[in-house]
């Protein structure tokens, strides 16, 4: 984690080029979600303080490199305006002769709102013309888009190599909390896995199993992994095609001294809908006409008792199918559990992914956690071990003034 801080540097009276994730949920015009909106707000907050001229970069959709109506960021200034508690400018292009008078006319604390980047093909190509436009408007970039790292785009990746360049607050916090829990994690470290399928999460599992002590699998993966063990899964979702893929993870973990640890037990429907009939079996006898759903109460008692001998969580993907009550009763008390460790100081819990991120506030725990990543595909690729482009493009960027 060799980058600059926004703190690090003097923005006073400077033009900063602020890459921020606006691709907010929204329907007909109006904001649905203010997470990622309120998320910024410290950064805002600190350069406007500071006497910075704040130029907002973001993407909204998309719009493959064509001015899209319908895609313009336009829409988001009344939000803005209301969850910043300042007054937002706009120009309706991120580059050219209007966004360059506009910059050039902003005084200390103001906010300029630009356009969306990718109405412009040379955003996702990263073309130094592209760039070197952008980088007319400003004179030091801030990164505060952890969600958006993952692309090596001009507004991510190349604007940090052609101006004096930093972390925003939100980038440094959720690059603090993710160095926490698995390059320099207080050990043991537990990691929390489900979804559906393990095909897509295959480079996530086989890094998770060098880096921590324990893998807990839930959802759909967990009946692969069961189905590879030879246990009849019934009628439940199951990739039988991904059967070697799994035997393959089980013996590196073993070699790697890593648990990994399966559904004791099942909670199992016959047909899946609202408040369906449903048993509780023991996860070795599920019956032949009825899919597992959800994990069962001894298999939330002996996860507990692991996480009691941890010190650091990583969880992405819920347990089961907790959109539906009430198979949300086995993520729920997972959840609940570690948050109660977490509260209790003795866990630091790091959770991140779209999925993730809803079920934890089905459980009502989002505030319990150390860290809740709003990242979706960096935050996926992070647990894969990759290296993101636009972080490594901050860590190599040029000195900040």
């Amino acid at each position: 984690m060799n980058f600059k801080s926004l703190k690090d540097i003097d923005v006073a009276g400077q033009r900063v080029l602020l890459r921020a994730d606006l691709n907010v949920p929204a329907q007909r015009g109006r904001v649905t979600d203010t997470t990622r909106i309120d998320r910024l707000k410290p950064t805002i907050d600190y350069l406007r303080d500071a006497g910075a001229k704040i130029l907002v970069l973001s993407h909204f959709g998309r719009p493959e490199g064509e001015q899209n109506p319908e895609m313009s960021l336009a829409f988001l200034l009344p939000t803005l305006e209301q969850r910043w508690g300042a007054k937002v400018a706009f120009t309706p292009n991120c580059i050219g002769e209007k966004a360059e008078k506009a910059s050039a006319n902003m005084e200390n604390g103001d906010i300029l709102l630009l356009e969306n980047v990718r109405f412009h093909k040379g955003e996702k190509a990263n073309s130094s013309e592209f760039i070197a436009q952008l980088a007319k408007l400003g004179d030091i970039y801030v990164n505060d888009a952890f969600s958006a790292a993952h692309r090596a785009h001009a507004t991510t990746e190349g604007l940090a190599r052609s101006l004096p360049s930093a972390a925003g607050i939100l980038m440094e916090k959720e690059l603090t909390a993710l160095d926490s829990a698995l390059e320099n994690p207080e050990k043991p470290v537990l990691a929390i896995t489900g979804g559906s399928k393990i095909s897509s999460k295959l480079n996530v599992l086989n890094n998770l199993i060098e880096r921590v002590d324990y893998l807990v699998l839930g959802g759909g993966m967990a009946n692969t992994f069961m189905n590879a063990k030879g246990i009849d899964i019934g009628s439940s979702l199951c990739e039988h095609d991904m059967s070697n893929e799994a035997r393959a993870i089980m013996d590196k973990a073993e070699k790697l001294g890593c648990e990994i640890i399966l559904p004791q037990d099942c909670v199992v429907v016959s047909d899946l809908q609202l408040n369906a009939p449903h048993d509780i079996v023991d996860a070795a006898s599920i019956p032949s006409d009825k899919m597992a759903i959800d994990i069962g109460p001894e298999t939330n008692t002996y996860i507990r008792s692991i996480l009691e001998k941890c010190k650091t969580v990583v969880w992405n993907g819920p347990m089961g199918v907790f959109e539906i009550k009430p198979f949300d009763r086995g993520t729920n008390r997972l959840a609940e559990d570690v948050a109660a460790l977490t509260r209790n100081g003795t866990l630091n819990s790091i959770a991140g992914g779209g999925d993730t991120v809803a079920a934890l506030e089905n459980a009502g725990v989002t505030g319990d956690f150390t860290y809740i990543s709003s990242a979706g595909g960096a935050f996926l690729e992070w647990l894969e071990g990759k290296s993101l482009p636009g972080v490594a493009a901050l860590e190599e960027s040029k000195e900040a003034a």
